[in-house]
C-alpha cells in the first residue's frame, strides 16, 4: 500500500529529496511552501484551460524495475480531455507499436505529465497515475479529436494526484508554425492594405497636379 503524504509535494520531495534541498539550503522555502498548503491537487479551471490549449505532451511511465520511459504524443488543441476534476483523457493513437508505456503501465501505474507551452514559458509538472482502456468504443469517440487523420488504438486516463508549474527562466521562447504563419498572413493582409492605399492617394495627388492650367 502506498504510504500517505504529510504534504502534497511530498509525492516528489521524498525524505532523500528533502535532505538534498537542506544541503543546498532551498529546504527552508520550500516548508514554507508546505505549511501554505503544498501542490495542487486537483484539476483548477486555469488548468483546465491551459490543458485544451496544448497540442503536445509527454507522458513518463517506469517498469517494475524503476526504469523511466517518457513518450511523447501529440494532436490538435483539444486532444487531452479533462473529464473531471482528478481526471484527463486521451486517444492513444496508432504509432511504433512498442507499447513499452502501456506495459510499464500494467506493472506500475505511477505516471507523470509534463506540458510545456513555449509561446508564453510555461511548464506544468502533474504527478499521478495512469490506466490504458480498451475496447470502450463509446470513451474512445469521445476522446477522438474530431476530422483528426489518425486511428485510436486504445484511451489513456490518467487520474491527478498533484500538480505545479514552474518559473519560465531557461525556457526558450517558441512559437508554433501555424501560429507563425497566421501572423505573416495577417502582417501581409496589412501591407497590401497599406500599398493599396498609398496608391489610390496617388491617383488623387496625380489627378489634382493635372487638372489645371496656370492663368
Amino acid at each position: 500500500m502506498a504510504q500517505a503524504h504529510a504534504f502534497s509535494s511530498d509525492i516528489a520531495f521524498t525524505p532523500t529529496v528533502k535532505a538534498v534541498q537542506v544541503r543546498k539550503g532551498s529546504r527552508g522555502g520550500y516548508a514554507g511552501m508546505e505549511q501554505r498548503g503544498a501542490w495542487q491537487t486537483t484539476i483548477t479551471p486555469d488548468l483546465s484551460a491551459f490543458i485544451a490549449e496544448q497540442t503536445s505532451v509527454f507522458l513518463a511511465a517506469a517498469n517494475r524495475d524503476g526504469q523511466p520511459y517518457i513518450q511523447h504524443r501529440g494532436g490538435p488543441a483539444g486532444f487531452l480531455r479533462v473529464l473531471d476534476d482528478k481526471t484527463i483523457g486521451f486517444a492513444d493513437f496508432t504509432g511504433n507499436r512498442q507499447y513499452i508505456t502501456l506495459g510499464n503501465l500494467t506493472d506500475n501505474p505511477k505516471a507523470y505529465l509534463f506540458l510545456i507551452d513555449y509561446a508564453h514559458r510555461r511548464r506544468i509538472k502533474i504527478w499521478g497515475t495512469a490506466r490504458a482502456v480498451e475496447g470502450d468504443e463509446a470513451l474512445m469517440s469521445s476522446l477522438m479529436p474530431k476530422d483528426y487523420k489518425a486511428r485510436g488504438e486504445q484511451a489513456l486516463l490518467f487520474t491527478v494526484e498533484a500538480w505545479d508549474s514552474n518559473c519560465p527562466q531557461h525556457i526558450p521562447q517558441r512559437f508554433e508554425a501555424a501560429d507563425v504563419a497566421a501572423a505573416l498572413a495577417e502582417r501581409d493582409r496589412y501591407i497590401a492594405a497599406l500599398e493599396a492605399e498609398i496608391e489610390r492617394l496617388r491617383g488623387i495627388s496625380g489627378h489634382n497636379s493635372g487638372g489645371s492650367s496656370p492663368a
